[in-house]
């Protein structure tokens, strides 16, 4: 799988450019907000509908601009792919797949995926249990449409009931509907802790190794924290939905006390420990490092054993900050897909992978 050209018009700094790529190692150039990162997201955005950073499309458009156009082309399972995004500043983004018009951005799984690495994934070691979930969101929205349209569900559902919550504070008849919202909570989050439990059952091994060789040795666990009435969350879904609304039912009076929505899958997170500590409070900025590397990089090897490819590899500023042993080692790791690393210089990256230096300037890229 590969993208061999970005065409970018009012995204972010890009007034108008496009790219070619090559479907190895490319290395992006250039001095700081040029748009180097701009270029990953608008990558992000064809594979999986979701920017790593941005909360709404407005951000991404361009400065006194009403639209943002998005084209990449390349190939999926040795067939043609062609992914355009027109974002509406005003109103709501179109997407096409191979001319075919999509509704969702869960329609986009099985085509372009990626996997991403960037100084902020630092936090999904030292950060809270969001980042976490986020991490096996993207990767799942990527790899299981059914898990994309039940995360989608189960966001709606959990902001309607928390709705009701708020406001039977002030008008107690609301909360007659609570028992609808519930059950359909309870449906989904038996969807979404199931492929998340799977997984991370498929994730920890596969980081482990790989944290093994970078850090010459040290223990990396990842242990999945769910809903304290499941006692087995690999168990089907359907055997996982009764200790689901167990839970729920003894939270009941709590979450109307409270105004808040106490139970299921968004209060989910992963414990990582390296050589038995808590990495979150624990890990050195060398250790969160190493860590979070290892995950994307287990995470690109479950995108290749589910679909028999490498994803589109995304690394954005991360050599800078590793030693030249580190550094060897990741440039070992990332054969066999396309691979985009961002930095200020080559510094022989092009060289060493066999790669091709594009620079970025002021929004434009010079190649």
């Amino acid at each position: 799988m590969f993208i061999d050209r970005l065409e970018l018009e009012g995204f972010r700094n890009y007034v108008k450019s496009g790219a070619d790529f090559i479907s190895g190692v490319n290395v992006i150039t250039g001095g700081n907000a040029q748009g180097k990162t701009n270029l990953l997201e608008a990558i992000c955005l064809c594979c999986a509908g979701k920017s790593f950073r941005a909360r709404s499309d407005k951000e991404l458009i361009g400065f006194n601009l009403d639209i943002s156009r998005i084209k990449a082309s390349g190939e999926c399972d040795g067939r043609p792919r062609r992914v355009e995004l027109e974002l509406h500043r005003a109103g709501r983004r179109l997407m096409w797949a191979n001319g075919v018009k999509l509704r969702t951005a869960s329609e986009l799984a099985g085509g372009f995926s990626s996997v991403l690495f960037s100084p902020d994934d630092l936090e999904l070691i030292r950060g809270g249990a969001t980042e976490r979930r986020r991490f096996m969101d993207m990767c799942l929205c990527q790899l299981r449409p059914r898990y994309a349209k039940a995360l989608r569900d189960f966001n709606r559902t959990y902001e309607g009931k928390t709705r009701i919550l708020r406001d039977s504070q002030d008008n107690p008849g609301l909360f007659d509907l609570i028992s609808e919202y519930n059950m359909r909570l309870c449906e989904l989050s038996a969807v979404i802790i199931h492929y998340r439990a799977m997984f991370i059952d498929s994730l920890a091994p596969k980081a482990a190794e790989i944290h093994g060789q970078f850090s010459s040795g040290e223990k990396l666990e990842i242990r999945y924290k769910t809903v304290s009435t499941i006692s087995d969350p690999l168990m089907p879904a359907q055997e996982l939905l009764p200790m689901i609304i167990s839970h729920q039912e003894s939270h009941l009076a709590a979450e109307r006390a409270s105004g808040m929505c106490l139970t299921g899958a968004h209060k989910d997170d992963l414990e990582i420990y390296i050589d038995g500590a808590p990495a979150r409070g624990f890990a050195s900025q060398g250790q969160a490092r190493t860590a979070a590397l290892s995950l994307k990089l287990a995470e690109r090897e479950i995108h290749y054993a589910q679909r028999g490819e490498y994803p589109i590899l995304l690394l954005d500023d991360v050599l800078s900050e590793l030693d030249s042993g580190r550094q060897d080692f990741i440039l070992n790791r990332i054969g066999g897909g396309q691979v985009f690393i961002t930095c200020c210089e080559d510094a022989g990256i092009a060289s060493r992978t066999g790669g091709r230096v594009i620079t970025i300037s002021g929004g434009k890229v010079e190649e």
